[in-house]
């Protein structure tokens, strides 16, 4: 059996400088495009093996155990593996511990008998107030896969704004899904605060040995597009199911699309505030 350390021997080779020596053309092209989706995928490891999951688990749960206690139980499982093999540091894990309170506050208040946003049709004994606890793992998974893709591509961040100016950004952002509810959406107004915050911002990763930059706006978007990808899946299995979808499934909204990509930047605030990452952000004088 191989010691816990040696588990994580893919994440060095990934980010071995230039395993492959020097490349040109279509070749350099070919290596980076197909680093770059293995680091993701890996940077994916908890959010993939955990939606794989709500694909496998099938709706009458396994030996006896429902459905969610049963997700409960893996999502414990691979977080556990995860700080086991040194894929995932005791920081790391605190932070994504943080996320899953974030999210199960959010899910408590969203499921309540007063706002009903969705619910949670089947039984579990893990339930608390009607929503399930493998629901906060949902959230730590965004999480996850923010703290691994930045030590997988080693990202840097350039022109990040104030500390106490992104923190007041994301707060925004968590106090308006909870008070839209009574006092009005402010989503969009919330959103062009942040486009103006990270409109200088870029971010610098190194898929394979050179760097490459975007702006850091896009990525948020473009994360923010597959998790709402992978709601639609996830109400399609139906693990939870907005009102709309009760009688028949249907399409999440493309209105959605927008709230995780505003909750993926409160998650990116929170992530930046650890020890070993802010020093790889620079914030002009």
């Amino acid at each position: 059996m191989f010691p816990a350390t040696r588990l994580s021997f893919l994440d060095h080779y990934l980010c071995d400088a230039r395993p492959w020596g020097g490349l040109s053309g279509f070749r350099r092209f070919a290596v980076e495009f197909l680093y770059f989706g293995i680091k993701n995928a890996r940077a994916c490891l908890f959010a993939g093996l955990f939606f794989l999951s709500i694909f496998l688990v099938p709706r009458a749960g396994l030996l006896g155990l429902p459905r969610y206690d049963v997700l409960l139980v893996i999502a414990l499982t691979i977080q556990i593996f995860m700080i086991w093999s040194k894929l995932e540091t005791l920081d790391e894990a605190k932070a994504i511990f943080l996320f899953h309170i974030v999210g199960f506050a959010l899910e408590l208040f969203k499921t309540s008998g007063t706002i009903q946003s969705w619910s949670y049709q089947d039984f579990a004994y893990s339930k608390v107030f009607g929503v399930p606890l493998f629901s906060g793992f949902m959230y730590a998974a965004v999480g996850s896969y923010i703290i691994q893709a930045w030590r997988l591509f080693d990202l840097r961040i350039r022109h990040h704004p104030p500390y106490w100016m992104a923190t007041l950004i994301a707060l925004a952002i968590y106090a308006n899904f909870f008070t839209h509810h009574y006092i009005g959406d402010y989503r969009w107004y919330i959103a062009a605060c942040a486009l103006g915050l990270y409109a200088r911002t870029t971010v610098t990763y190194r898929p394979y040995d050179r760097d490459r930059k975007m702006p850091l706006l896009l990525s948020f978007i473009l994360i923010g597009f597959f998790v709402w990808l992978a709601e639609n899946i996830s109400t399609f299995f139906a693990i939870w199911s907005y009102p709309n979808q009760l009688g028949a499934w249907s399409a999440v909204s493309l209105g959605k699309w927008s709230s995780w990509s505003l909750l993926v930047i409160m998650t990116f605030t929170i992530v930046c505030h650890l020890k070993h990452i802010k020093h790889r952000i620079f914030i002009p004088e």
